[in-house]
């Protein structure tokens, strides 16, 4: 038996829950992580977890070994990396979750520039709006924006999003151009709700320091950025959407901005991993380029609260 891989099991068992997932997440066969964890439990004569057909619960002596494994894993790893080349040229599969807009408009453009920098890093990215459970889906970091609900996840805030309220041409020419938040009230919008929580999201305005938040009426909500935004061009009602997905669509002419003098709260952009890990090299590199790309780029970059980002022109 390999002990370090049978302990890497055990802990991936373990944050994950049960051993299917933890197999799915490790790429080995379900068989091959029983048999290591029952190897593990034998070597040391103690029952490390209880098991049913539905579930697997981690026993009080299995408890104390998995912290211990955590540290010396992460040791063994710290010391792999300070004496080989991964330190300056990190390898392997890295799981990134991030949401979809912010996926297929920000990052993905911005990628080549990573696979420059590191061409043996294979990146998993999953594209969802739904907030993933990084540790039951074993995901090694995800970019987040908005604020963030899960305290138990290590955070680096590395950007904020921006946003404006537009409508379709067709809908201002039917329903009237408001000029003030509240004669949104007498208006249609397209509410976003929450893939978390299913709770639709207020919208707020603020002006010189009046500050006013509307919960609109609405006959659609969804949770999908890239479904908002096409709602609000088929004329169903106004929009709040980020200020990156909004701009080229207004230079276009398919989209008017409303209430240019108003603006709405940031939200902050975070990348967030787990804790008790060692911050592997591949990981460690991924978030210092996310860090890196959102301060300089002018839709992400932190700065004052209310400045409007200038976007390049881009090609229609």
């Amino acid at each position: 038996m390999n002990k370090l891989q049978a302990m890497e099991v055990f802990i991936q068992v373990v944050d994950a829950g049960g051993f299917t997932r933890a197999a799915e997440n490790m790429q080995l066969p379900k068989a091959t992580v029983s048999t290591l964890i029952q190897s593990l439990e034998a070597s040391l004569s103690v029952k490390l977890l209880n098991r049913t057909t539905r579930h697997v619960s981690i026993t009080s002596d299995g408890a104390a070994y998995y912290e211990r494994c955590v540290r010396i894993l992460s040791d063994v790893r710290e010391a792999e990396e300070s004496l080989s080349r991964t330190r300056l040229s990190p390898s392997g599969r890295l799981r990134v979750d991030a949401p979809t807009a912010l996926a297929s408009e920000l990052l993905i453009p911005a990628l080549p520039d990573f696979f420059a920098r590191y061409p043996d890093i294979v990146l998993e990215l999953g594209c969802s709006d739904r907030p993933v459970d990084l540790i039951e889906e074993g995901v090694d970091c995800a970019v987040r924006g908005g604020e963030l609900g899960d305290l138990n996840l290590i955070a680096r805030r590395v950007g904020q999003l921006h946003f404006m309220t537009c409508a379709s041409p067709g809908y201002l020419a039917q329903h009237g151009t408001p000029t003030h938040p509240n004669d949104l009230t007498a208006h249609r919008g397209v509410n976003f709700f929450s893939a978390k929580t299913g709770k639709t999201f207020d919208w707020d305005f603020t002006r010189d320091g009046e500050r006013i938040q509307i919960a609109m009426n609405s006959h659609i909500a969804l949770n999908d950025s890239n479904a908002y935004t096409a709602a609000g061009l088929a004329g169903l009602g106004v929009i709040q959407m980020t200020h990156f997905m909004l701009e080229p669509l207004k230079r276009q002419g398919r989209m008017i901005e409303l209430l240019e003098d108003w603006h709405s709260d940031p939200l902050p952009i975070h990348v967030i991993y787990p804790p008790n890990r060692h911050l592997s090299a591949k990981v460690r590199v991924f978030v210092e380029w996310v860090a890196d790309m959102f301060s300089t780029h002018p839709a992400t970059q932190l700065k004052n609260k209310h400045a409007r980002p200038e976007l390049p022109e881009t090609q229609p």
